[in-house]
C-alpha cells in the first residue's frame, strides 16, 4: 500500500503542468507565474507559480528533492499534515519573494516548487535528525539538520550578494521558515529511525 500518495500526486502534477507549459509557452508564464506587486501580480499566482518551472533541469532538481524527502515526511506526518506543510511553505515562499521582488529587484516572474521543497526538507531534518544526506558534488555525507542549515546559509549568502541571479533565494528561505514554524507549532517529535 502506498503511504505517500500526495508526494506522487505532486510529482505527477508538476510534470504534467510542465508538459503543458512546453506546449503553450509564454502565455502560461505571463498569467500564472508569480509577478511582483504592481507588476502583474494576481492572488492565484501564489499557488499556480509553484507548479511551473523554468526548465527541465529546474523541474528535475525539484522533483528529485520532493521524491527523496517528501515520501518519508508524508509517511511520518500523514497526508493531511503533509498537504498543509507543502501549502504553507508555498505561501511563505511567495510572501518572501513578493516582498523582495517588489522592493529590491527588477520585476520578473518567479516559478518553481523550490519554496515548498525547502519546507519539506526542513521537516525531514526535524523528523529524521539522524539520517545522513550524501551530497552529489562533492560526495560528502552530512547529517540531515546540518545539510539543511548549510543549504539555508548558502541561499542567504547567494540572496544577499546577488550571486546566481535568476534564482529566487529568498523564496527558498521563505519556504524553509514556513515549514520550520509549522513543525514547531505541531511539536512533532523526531523519529527514531
Amino acid at each position: 500500500m502506498n503511504r505517500s500518495p500526495l508526494t506522487y500526486l505532486f510529482l505527477i502534477a508538476n510534470m504534467a503542468i510542465f508538459a503543458l507549459e512546453l506546449a503553450i509557452g509564454d502565455p502560461i508564464i505571463e498569467r500564472y507565474a508569480l509577478w511582483p506587486l504592481g507588476a502583474g501580480f494576481a492572488p492565484w499566482q501564489i499557488l499556480s507559480s509553484a507548479f511551473l518551472h523554468g526548465s527541465l533541469m529546474h523541474l528535475g532538481a525539484n522533483m528529485l528533492g520532493l521524491f527523496v524527502f517528501g515520501r518519508d515526511v508524508e509517511r511520518a506526518l500523514g497526508s493531511l499534515r503533509f498537504a498543509l506543510l507543502y501549502g504553507l511553505s508555498i505561501v511563505t515562499a511567495a510572501a518572501a519573494q513578493l516582498f523582495v521582488a517588489t522592493w529590491f529587484s527588477a520585476p520578473q516572474p518567479t516559478v518553481g516548487a523550490s519554496g515548498a521543497l525547502f519546507g519539506v526538507m526542513v521537516a525531514f531534518a526535524m523528523l529524521f535528525p539522524r539520517r545522513v544526506i550524501v551530497l552529489l558534488f562533492p560526495p560528502i555525507p552530512l547529517p540531515a539538520p546540518l545539510f539543511v542549515v548549510l543549504y539555508a546559509a548558502f541561499e542567504l549568502y547567494s540572496g544577499v550578494t546577488g550571486s546566481m541571479s535568476g534564482v529566487a533565494h529568498f523564496a527558498h528561505l521563505g519556504g524553509l521558515v514556513g515549514g520550520f514554524a509549522l513543525m514547531k507549532l505541531w511539536r512533532v517529535r523526531p523519529s527514531r529511525r
